[in-house]
């Protein structure tokens, strides 16, 4: 049977540019042994297939898929369902995914969720000196794997400009990566401002007791039928 698969861009600049595509299928219409082969088909950096409330809900449960893998948390799906399930009127307090309970806000129309740097997935960092050099870095240098290359662009600011590769996930380039935002925010020790991939806009926030608040802007795309 066709079903939808909605599209939203999640971590995009204050003019709604740029951002990481997401799709998102209600899992009612996917089997679960079938929903990796739709993610693998879509081909979005990650595909969520969500337990959509049928109306006001303190929270629902989602599953988190690449185009090769399932993961236990991501940071741009959970960011993009919770903003995608308040604009159709079913707002969240939580998102439950198998890493555990990610808490949801929304504040002067930022997405944030709340998650433990552990549960995102390990990432090898890569500091460079400049932003110029991180946008010199040619993806096909890496072959498998996770890799952070970041640079600081002001580093009183808390300012820093990075790019995500990860092979082994199927993703050659991510555009803007939530979790390895999440985990460098744990490595820096400080509150953040990333500017990742083409020019997408992630903000961190480091809790005295290593929670990490995730926030970013999204917009709606054009949907899908499969």
């Amino acid at each position: 049977m066709p079903f939808d698969v909605h599209v939203v861009r999640v971590f995009t600049d204050d003019q709604g540019r740029w951002g990481n595509p997401l799709g998102i299928v209600d899992a009612a219409s996917v089997a679960p042994a079938d929903r990796q082969s739709v993610a693998h088909e879509l081909q979005y950096s990650e595909t969520v297939f969500v337990d959509v409330p049928a109306g006001a809900a303190q929270s629902t449960a989602l599953r988190i898929h690449t185009p090769a893998v399932e993961l236990p948390f991501a940071g741009h799906p959970t960011v993009g369902t919770a903003a995608w399930l308040a604009d159709r009127g079913t707002p969240v307090d939580a998102l439950l995914v198998p890493a555990g309970e990610v808490a949801v806000r929304f504040a002067d129309g930022v997405t944030y969720v709340r998650a433990r740097p552990s549960w995102a997935p390990q990432f090898e960092f890569h500091p460079v000196a400049s932003p110029a050099d991180v946008l010199a870095v040619d993806p096909s240098d890496f072959t498998d794997g996770h890799h952070y290359v970041w640079a600081w662009a002001d580093e009183r600011g808390g300012a820093i400009r990075s790019r995500m590769f990860a092979p082994d996930m199927g993703v050659p380039e991510d555009e803007a990566t939530g979790a390895a935002a999440v985990r460098v925010t744990e490595l820096l020790g400080r509150d953040l401002s990333i500017v990742q991939g083409r020019g997408s806009v992630l903000s961190t926030t480091l809790s005295d007791d290593g929670w990490v608040e995730l926030g970013g802007r999204v917009v709606a795309d054009e949907s899908r039928t499969l």
